[in-house]
This record gives C-alpha cells, structure tokens and sequence, in this order.
C-alpha cells in the first residue's frame, strides 16, 4: 500500500494536467461510466463529515472528509481526511493520500475548468473572493487556465496576513502577474472579468447589482450546504443557462435550492459541464455575455485525480510503501 502525503503529491502535480484530468472526469461522468452512490453526511451541530464513495471500471475509492468550523480558531485546518484507493477485483487497499490536499488540488481544477470553457479565450483579469486554501489554488488554476495580467483577491477578514499569503501565491503561480488585494468585494467584482467565489458564507458574497455582474464568468465553488449562498438573485438576469456537474446539486446547495423554488429560472436552463466538455471546439461566450458555472463536486473527480496521482507516483518511485 502507498501512502503519499502532500509533500509526496506536490512533486508528481502539474496544474495544466490536474485540469485535463478533471475535464477527463467530466467525461467520463457524461458518458456514465461510474457508479457513484450519493455522498453520505453525517452532521454532528455545526460540524460535517462527508462519505463520498465512488466506483470506476478499474478502481474504486472513498474521500472521508471532515468540516469542522471552529478549527482555525484553535489552530487546525478547517478542512482534514483522507482518501483510499482500491482494487476493484479484490478490495484491496492501494494507496492512502491525503484527503485535503486532494481536495484542494482536485476542487481547484474544477474552477480551471471552468475558466478554460466558460470565459472568454482573451480574459486577462480574475478575481478572487475569500482567501482560504481554496481561494488560494482557484487563484493558481485560473492562471493556468487563462493568459491572466491582472489577479484580485478578496477576504472579509480585516487581519489577513496578506503579505505571506501573496507571496506563497506568487511563488506557485511561478509567472510575472499583477496581484492586488482589493479593499472591497464591489471593487473586485468592477475589475475582474472571471470571479470566483469560495466561502461558507450563509448569505451573497457577491454584489446583486446586474451591471457590475454583467459580461462576467461567475465561478462558485464554496456554498457546498442547503443553508450556504455566494450568488446574488441578479445573476438570473444575465444568464440563459446554468452550469453544473449533476442533479443532485440542485437540492444541495442555497445557490440553486432557493432560487429554483422561488422561480428565478427553470429546470430548462440547467446545462451538465461534462456535455459542455464532450463537445469539441464548442464556441467560447462572446464580449458581454454572462456565464456561471456552480460547482459542489462529486466523488468522481476525486477518484480520477486520485488515481492519476497515484499511478505516476509508483512510475517516479515516490511516497511511503507500508505492508500490513
């Protein structure tokens, strides 16, 4: 059994490549070659622990994720677990990776993504809203995804440690762009022509002006509950159609559940970013048009990045083998 932690993880990433193979994913999602039973939840009050199983023609694996909000107050990531991969014929264990680390790097892939198919080709601006973890690798996968001058970030958190953050950011990003923190969420919205947004936050994070919001990519990544929004109501105005990546993300997140009770749009306008992906040469949107992509992931992808991580660390000989 391999055991590969991030450090083990970080030396086999190439971020253009974690994005192909996510989009690998969506296609094997659209063409339904898996099994993925629905993510299993276990909330303990304000607390979550997810169980997100899934099966592939050649492998099977479990992402055990745990959400514990108190704990970067007490000096812990607010995200932990692990994943396990295993053989299909036998059940056997092979490899354990850090969970949070595949999450970050795998949930980070799916913003490229989305930047990679649902922004213009010549966008030269992108901003970030909250600057955790996942804001972090949105940041770098968005540059990756696009020829970017100009990044914007944005934290509600008035003693951020932005210096340090920024530069890890740029260290990664490895590449010679603008980086500035912008003093309010409206100025960052102005600015950017690609937003993405990944927080917990319960209501809107985004202005619900149409006009800053128009022409705009919208990326939402955080709102993972039924009580969580990042979307203001005025997007709806500026769409023809909503991207996601299955069904079941219609009754989990506030970012399309109240929406789509409320009317705001239609069952019709909902569009699979894996058929959007099996289409080849599809058309890019043109200047001033809106789109949005809302993700809340799925175990699928964290099997395929998993997988592939996993395969070239044996070909390379890293990580820890353990026999039990």
């Amino acid at each position: 059994m391999l055991i590969l932690n991030e450090k083990d993880m970080r030396k086999v990433i190439s971020w253009p490549k974690v994005i192909d193979t996510v989009e690998e994913a969506y296609r094997i999602h659209s063409l339904g070659e898996y099994h993925m039973p629905d993510r299993f939840a276990v909330v303990q009050d304000k607390d979550t622990i997810l169980y997100m199983p899934c099966f592939k023609k050649d492998i099977f694996g479990t992402k055990f994720l745990t959400l514990f909000l108190d704990n970067p107050k007490k000096g812990y990531p607010y995200l932990d677990g692990l994943m396990l991969l295993n053989d299909l014929e036998t059940g056997k264990t092979l490899s354990i990776l850090d969970g949070r680390y595949l999450t970050a790097v795998r949930t980070g892939a799916v913003g490229g993504v989305g930047v990679r198919h649902l922004s213009r080709e010549d966008v030269r601006s992108a901003g970030v809203v909250g600057a955790g973890q996942q804001g972090f690798f949105q940041a770098i996968y968005a540059t990756n995804a696009r020829d970017l001058d100009h990044l914007y970030l944005y934290d509600s958190n008035p003693n951020k440690d932005w210096q340090e953050y920024v530069d890890r950011l740029r260290s990664e990003i490895g590449k010679d762009i603008k980086i500035t923190v912008s003093p309010t969420v409206e100025d960052l919205t102005e600015k950017s022509e690609v937003i993405i947004t990944t927080t917990p936050s319960e209501s809107p994070v985004l202005p619900n002006d149409a006009d800053l919001l128009r022409g705009k990519c919208v990326i939402a990544i955080g709102s993972y509950k039924h009580e969580m929004r990042e979307i203001p109501d005025c997007i709806w105005q500026l769409v023809d159609n909503i991207y996601i990546e299955l069904e079941f993300a219609l009754e989990e997140t506030g970012d399309l559940y109240y929406p789509l009770q409320q009317e705001l749009f239609g069952e019709d306008q909902v569009r699979y970013i894996g058929d959007l992906i099996k289409e080849k040469n599809h058309p890019l949107p043109k200047k001033g048009e809106t789109t949005y992509f809302k993700s809340v992931g799925m175990g699928l992808l964290d099997l395929v990045v998993a997988q592939r991580l996993y395969e070239q660390a044996r070909e390379q000989g890293i990580g820890q083998q353990i026999e039990f």
